[in-house]
């Protein structure tokens, strides 16, 4: 099964987090399934990083390149679509990148690995 990470849920997965659910743990330990990661994720934790609101032990380029080599995450490329789709949504989430992610979890028809509850007004199927 296809799934969307939420930005938070790939950072406390690589990092080993404990705030990560059991169930999104072995939804994305699941080597059956596919998971994919959107460039609004990785964007949201540059902008993070050169704020100083996260640590990364490398460059954040090496960094996030062998994240997402090593676990085997594919990207979900930002279309012209999931624009489209941002531009239909209601204001629930003020977040320009969940906003983003919603919009691609919806126009894909994939469900998200995400805590945020927010999301659950969007109509998403969202696991945790």
């Amino acid at each position: 099964m296809r799934f969307l990470l939420d930005t938070h849920a790939f950072l406390w997965f690589v990092l080993n987090d404990t705030r990560l659910s059991r169930e999104a743990l072995g939804l994305i330990s699941d080597p059956k399934n596919d998971l994919l990661i959107s460039p609004a994720s990785y964007w949201e934790i540059a902008i993070k990083v050169s704020l100083g609101k996260y640590e990364i032990p490398s460059s954040f380029q090496s960094w996030i390149e062998h994240q997402i080599s090593i676990n085997n995450f594919e990207i979900l490329p930002i279309r012209i679509a999931h624009a489209a789709k941002v531009a239909t949504l209601s204001f629930h989430h003020r977040d320009p990148f969940d906003r983003l992610l919603a919009a691609q979890a919806l126009s894909e028809q994939i469900p998200i690995i995400s805590a945020d509850r927010k999301l659950d007004l969007y109509s998403i199927e969202r696991k945790w």
